[in-house]
């Protein structure tokens, strides 16, 4: 069978006047430049097909390839046949274009403009670029053709030469700004800065988010500010009256250790009113409840709280009983590192908070004793949790991990070697707020020693944060804590709107942890009725100072 005959490539008219080696220039000089602004990998081929000499091919036993001829016509653009019959023009230069070549970049411009047409670009104007772009191309290729029957000299050819390097030079520019649109990678990794720029702003956002909340949250409203102020007006006023009312601390009604004993730390008057108001109003035999209550060694704060508790006293014969920091002779700085640390300028340790880690030298006499912190709500009688079995162990708590969270992985850092050797990170953590200490044990298994350890371990920070009690507590009572039954704790009411009301309702203390306490006005309004019901309205001072109760 006869081989195909080759097809041909019938240039202008207007280039065959031309001199070979300008119109060669011209056009290699064009296409290059064109290959670029597109940026095809299909462009590249044809090219280097152009510039290299045909192959022959007839030695070889391979089947000979199809040719195909591309005329260029500014009425037709680019046409292409595959007829074998077409006769060759023998005035015009051959260049024999295999079936592999595409269309002439004419052709990808037109094609680029389809494609945004059918793409149905969001932006307009990226269409009307293409289409601008394309009609600029036919419209030289026509002006091309259209002096072609007229000899042009030097002047027009270099006129000619300029225009096409502009509309070149233009083009490069449009196509180089509209490669987005069909840059597939480029808008992969676009979308990517785009995602990772956001999550920055919104770490950044949570991290300012969290220190207005802790500082809202440490702060004092000028309500309870204006009550503290007034109540220790009072006891400037009154000092004789009141302090024939202070009771001593060692008088058997506050060390009798056949009583049910608590201790709060704090510093917030109204805070504490309302853990005792709402105990004894939850308990059986409120007589045999005593209360606890350490302030800071500030007079104002001392006095202020003493003056609450003398003129508005626990009902039904429970007994409060108010004493500073400084009236525990041992706490000194030669004795607790907390003190040593504070003393030496650490500002990130809350004094009040580390107390409750000498519970058994500060009530010598006791045997047990229940720890409740300044924002819980009593609402039942806890005289159970002096009864409970724990077991031989000091702490009993209330559990708070669930499936892989709240671990002693999320307060402690095993990254440490001290940590590592002595904690295992899936041991489930427990929570402060209602804890019953067995003072007896405390004592044998040495725990105030045991936190010394770890709290010089921890001077630098580097085992937990130390702006928080809790892992210190996780610590000390590693392997001696007993779990509780978990409706004596219930927790979350400080941050979390979705605690359950059954929960609620069925728990014995509820607990308002968290940045959202109920005497602030971040508190959680589904919650807040829980806490203000125990505030004692009848206090004369509580309406001078604004309480919106």
């Amino acid at each position: 069978m006869a081989a195909e005959r080759p097809l041909y490539l019938r240039p202008p008219p207007l280039l065959s006047s031309i001199p070979r080696l300008r119109l060669r220039h011209l056009t290699l000089s064009f296409l290059a430049s064109l290959s670029v602004i597109l940026s095809s990998h299909l462009l590249l081929p044809l090219l280097l097909l152009l510039l290299l000499p045909p192959l022959d091919l007839a030695g070889s036993s391979r089947r000979p390839r199809r040719s195909v001829v591309f005329v260029l016509s500014p009425e037709l653009g680019v046409d292409g046949a595959s007829s074998p019959s077409a006769p060759p023009i023998p005035s015009a230069p051959a260049y024999l274009l295999p079936a592999a070549a595409r269309p002439h970049p004419f052709a990808l411009v037109h094609a680029y403009s389809s494609l945004a047409r059918r793409s149905k670009l969001s932006s307009s104007r990226s269409l009307s670029i293409f289409q601008d772009l394309s009609s600029s191309f036919s419209q030289l290729a026509s002006k091309i053709s259209s002096s072609s029957s007229s000899n042009l000299d030097d002047d027009s050819l270099r006129l000619l030469e300029k225009e096409a390097k502009e509309k070149i030079k233009t083009a490069r520019q449009i196509i180089s700004e509209s490669k987005e649109s069909f840059d597939t990678q480029l808008k992969i990794q676009k979308l990517r800065d785009t995602i990772f720029a956001v999550n920055e702003q919104l770490n950044k956002a949570k991290k300012l988010g969290s220190l207005s909340s802790q500082i809202a949250a440490g702060s004092t409203p000028k309500s309870i500010h204006c009550l503290n102020m007034r109540l220790m007006g009072d006891w400037i006023n009154n000092p004789k009256k009141y302090k024939k009312l202070i009771p001593n601390p060692n008088s058997p009604a506050l060390i009798n250790p056949d009583l049910y004993h608590y201790a709060i730390f704090s510093d917030n008057v109204i805070a504490v009113s309302v853990v005792v108001n709402s105990a004894v109003k939850s308990a059986k035999e409120p007589r045999k409840h005593v209360f606890h209550v350490v302030t800071d060694k500030m007079y104002v704060a001392a006095m202020s709280m003493r003056v609450w508790f003398l003129r508005r006293p626990p009902a039904h014969g429970a007994r409060v009983d108010v004493r500073s920091v400084s009236e525990f002779g041992f706490l000194n700085s030669s004795y607790s590192p907390v003190i040593r640390m504070v003393e030496g300028g650490r500002k990130d340790l809350d004094l009040l908070e580390y107390l409750r880690f000498y519970l058994p030298e500060m009530f010598p006499k006791l045997r047990r004793i229940v720890l409740l912190e300044d924002d819980v709500v009593v609402q039942r009688d806890l005289a159970g949790l002096f009864r409970a079995d724990l077991g031989g162990k000091v702490n009993g708590a209330v559990e708070m991990c669930f499936g892989g969270f709240r671990r002693y992985s999320k307060y402690l850092n095993f990254s440490t070697e001290a940590v590592k050797e002595k904690f295992s990170p899936r041991a489930c953590a427990w929570g402060f707020g209602v804890n019953v200490f067995d003072l007896d044990v405390w004592r044998r298994e040495q725990c105030t020693d045991q936190f010394h350890q770890f709290q010089n371990l921890n001077e630098d920070g580097l085992l937990w944060n130390p702006g928080t009690v809790l892992p210190a507590g996780l610590a000390t009572f590693y392997t001696t804590t007993k779990p509780l039954e978990k409706s004596w704790h219930v927790m979350g009411l400080g941050y979390n709107p979705s605690v359950s009301q059954d929960e609620i309702r069925n728990a014995a203390v509820i607990h308002f942890n968290g940045n959202m306490k109920p005497w602030l006005d971040v508190a959680l309004n589904q919650y807040k009725h829980l806490w203000t019901k125990y505030v004692d309205s009848e206090m004369e001072f509580l309406p001078l100072c604004n309480f919106g109760f």
